[in-house]
């Protein structure tokens, strides 16, 4: 479908509940599969959590995880230590897009035996199951920090657990951190020192554990991005937040004071407030702890008529589609000045942006939710914006509630 969306303002404190965070709700899933014992609260009602539910509840020997990325990696190193079976692992046209030879190589070095149905490299996968992985590996660590959480989710179930070595630069270090402090919770034992991760092996947990998933920072950038654009004075409420999270996305409470937005922790809410009208002309953030918010910052930048450059974005090409280029052509629509190159956006300050631009949305969920707030500085329309349901499914039902004028064209 596609919405349109109106110049708008703000209902002013208005509140908004967001579901589960989906890295968390992954992650517990996959470890719930390993260790039953577990019971998890507040789960993510993303497409890619109910899709990750479905495959490791499915006796089907063949898998289709569709466009869930995360998926993809976590059921990979799942799949590869579960003995006496053998599945495909396979998912959409983009999915087959999606490189995973980093990690089915270093899963195929301790022992796995995983092979590509179709092209090398990418999925789909063949998966033939064994209990008898080798303890150490290394893995490339500048390319996604999935692959590297993919073997920390299942190390602990190894006969010896897992010493894992990550060669180069790290990437997105806060999701490898949030697995590593879900693993502690479950009274597994680790180290990280310098490059290296150590796993101690865990059968089984001692007792039945409840983990209580925290809502979606990321699915929140987009409420940052509302007020940033709303006029001093507006207010705004979500729950249910921590100010110590796991989420690397929290860091969206840091980088908006720059666009004037305060953030308050009461209980378990934020509350977001425009507090003043930014002066600088330009910002510059590097977003390697946090790419998924990129997209988020360089609309929000280009409504406020600033300039942004964002570094550490190398891992956005290999999203659901090249964020960077998608990023460029959609700016460029409203009159942006924008360049990318691999790792990198450059975006030069703009008086005003273009009225009833079309913004396409390349299957990309976040294409869709980090344009939207531009509704309150011009009116524009969205294509195939119910691609939302990837992560956050009641999002325009939620701007709707808090004062954007949204209807289905």
């Amino acid at each position: 479908m596609t919405v349109s969306l109106s110049k708008s303002a703000l209902i002013n404190d208005a509140k908004v509940s967001i579901t589960g965070s989906k890295s968390e709700s992954n992650r517990l899933l996959l470890l719930k599969a390993l260790y039953p014992e577990i019971e998890i609260s507040n789960l993510s009602n993303s497409d890619d959590s109910q899709l990750m539910t479905r495959a490791l509840q499915s006796d089907s020997n063949l898998k289709d995880i569709h466009h869930a990325g995360t998926a993809m990696r976590f059921l990979t190193a799942y799949y590869a230590i579960q003995s006496g079976k053998e599945i495909v692992l396979t998912g959409s046209k983009r999915m087959k897009e999606r490189p995973i030879k980093v990690l089915v190589d270093a899963l195929n070095a301790i022992g796995a035996s995983i092979d590509y149905v179709e092209n090398e490299g990418y999925p789909p996968l063949r998966i033939a199951g064994s209990n008898n992985l080798k303890e150490s590996v290394s893995i490339k660590a500048n390319v996604s920090s999935q692959y590297i959480s993919a073997l920390l989710l299942i190390a602990a179930k190894l006969p010896k657990g897992l010493t894992l070595t990550l060669e180069g630069t790290i990437t997105s270090i806060p999701y490898i951190k949030m697995t590593l402090s879900l693993l502690e919770q479950l009274g597994i034992k680790y180290a990280f020192e310098n490059n290296v991760i150590r796993i101690e092996p865990l059968k089984s947990l001692q007792k039945s554990r409840e983990l209580v998933v925290e809502s979606d920072w990321s699915s929140a950038s987009y409420f940052y991005s509302l007020i940033a654009l709303s006029k001093v004075g507006t207010k705004i409420s979500l729950s249910s937040y921590k100010e110590n999270s796991l989420q690397g996305d929290s860091v969206l409470a840091k980088l908006y004071r720059n666009f004037g937005v305060e953030t308050t922790f009461i209980d378990h809410s934020i509350v977001l407030e425009k507090v003043t009208v930014p002066r600088r002309l330009s910002v510059q953030f590097d977003l390697i702890e946090a790419p998924d918010i990129a997209q988020t910052i360089a609309v929000t930048s280009a409504g406020l008529g600033m300039g942004c450059t964002l570094t550490g974005l190398h891992t956005l090409k290999i999203k659901e589609t090249d964020r960077l280029v998608a990023l460029k052509n959609e700016l460029k629509k409203f009159g942006a000045d924008i360049s990318v190159t691999d790792d990198t956006l450059y975006l030069q300050p703009c008086q005003a942006l273009e009225s009833n631009v079309s913004v396409s949305t390349y299957n990309d969920h976040r294409m869709a939710m980090a344009f939207a707030p531009l509704a309150l500085v011009t009116d524009l329309k969205i294509d195939d914006a119910d691609v939302v349901s990837k992560s956050y499914p009641d999002f325009w039902q939620d701007l709707i509630k808090i004062g954007v004028a949204v209807t289905e064209s």
